[in-house]
């Protein structure tokens, strides 16, 4: 098997979600089942409304909320570019499943990958990334 081709199982879509430095890795199942992350139930990993809002967003956006269901292995960064790259992990793994559902989540911003990252610290500038050396006033 050569590195292109991978292995596929026909139970699930998956695909590959990003934000920051979070990275999620997305199967979509067809049917009725429990929502998990990292193996715990969605509620308990990413607790509170606006999560919830955010993970449901490309469901409820296409119309299929209660027709799908997913388990999500996320890694890296914190709570909020976790749940963003699970969004974007959903939206893909959505628009594998139906070509027709690219329209809806294009204009919703679900496809695009946020990019933006953490500037690297620059050598010689005592502290942080854009900060420069204070120079003596005489």
């Amino acid at each position: 098997m050569s590195k292109k081709e991978t292995k596929t199982n026909k139970n699930y879509i998956f695909a590959v979600g990003r934000r920051k430095e979070s990275v999620a890795r997305v199967r979509l199942f067809h049917g009725k089942g429990e929502n998990t992350v990292n193996g715990m139930p969605f509620a308990k990993y990413f607790p509170g409304s606006v999560n919830e809002y955010l993970f449901s967003l490309p469901f409820k956006i296409v119309d299929v909320w209660d027709k799908y269901y997913v388990t999500v292995k996320v890694s890296g960064g914190g709570k909020k570019g976790q749940i963003g790259a699970v969004a974007h992990g959903i939206a893909r793994a959505l628009l594998k499943s139906k070509e027709e559902f690219k329209k809806a989540l294009r204009d919703a911003g679900l496809l695009t990958r946020d990019a933006r990252v953490k500037e690297r610290r620059k050598v010689g500038t005592g502290g942080k990334a854009r900060r420069k050396k204070q120079s003596p006033k005489r």
